[in-house]
């Protein structure tokens, strides 16, 4: 049982809240709403829920269209606890635990574009979408200047501009746009990648007890086999569970 200390930081309202990102395909971080029974589903829901089995405690799941959503609104004591891609900017609005996956994001291309590698996006004319305030579209706009970024609210929103010609790319993670492949008939998505991090689970800045619970419940869940297990439950048989004792 947590102390009295984690379950302040951690639960303060006696209840685990936990902060996902909603789009069309699954991926380490992004869950995906069943349209039948309203439910979702995901990896950060299948950790989320068993922390909070390991803190004999109910959960809520609080969606969010993005990760940008879940960082900007770490202040505002809307969540607890969140699975989160990493960079430095994110660093500033919640504090890591310790990996769990090891992310490569990149490019899927329309099928009339006329390039076919990562470099060749940083053109001019070149139109690359994203989520805005994502990890993976602050890279892209740092990577590929020269490139014009059109930023999204939502994922499902940015994969239909990309299939009406709005923009010439999406940014994302490759285990996302594996999924979102099969929606742009004929896109394509390019070896290599411009982002090479993890998804790492996060909480509010200043909770060092709730970190370090935290941190030790996904080092847990890596050495039970909890996050394999929840990969490949979402269909992601690509995806790499993050070494032990990885930092993020």
């Amino acid at each position: 049982m947590a102390d009295a200390a984690v379950l302040q930081q951690l639960a303060p309202t006696g209840k685990l809240r936990v902060a996902i990102a909603i789009a069309p395909s699954p991926s380490a971080q992004f869950a995906i709403k069943d349209e039948a029974s309203g439910e979702y589903r995901g990896v950060a829901v299948i950790l989320g829920n068993a922390l909070a089995k390991k803190l004999s405690m109910p959960v809520e799941l609080i969606a969010h269209n993005g990760s940008g959503e879940i960082q900007n609104s770490a202040a505002d004591n809307k969540w607890d606890v969140a699975f989160l891609p990493v960079d430095e900017e994110r660093k500033k609005f919640v504090d890591f635990g310790n990996a769990y996956h090891l992310l490569q994001s990149t490019y899927l291309v329309a099928p009339a574009a006329k390039f076919a590698t990562v470099e060749a996006a940083n053109a001019a004319g070149v139109r690359i979408g994203g989520v805005a305030n994502t990890a993976t579209f602050r890279t892209s706009n740092k990577t590929a200047p020269n490139a014009t970024h059109v930023s999204f609210d939502k994922a499902d929103v940015a994969v239909a501009a990309l299939g009406s010609g709005q923009v010439d790319a999406l940014a994302f993670s490759r285990e996302s746009l594996t999924g979102l492949q099969t929606k742009v008939p004929g896109s394509r998505i390019l070896d290599g990648g411009f982002l090479n991090s993890t998804t790492s689970i996060a909480v509010p800045k200043g909770k060092p007890a709730a970190l370090a619970y935290a941190t030790e419940f996904i080092e847990e869940a890596k050495a039970s086999g909890l996050v394999r297990q929840a990969f490949d439950e979402m269909g992601l048989k690509s995806s790499q569970v993050a070494p032990a004792g990885m930092k993020s």
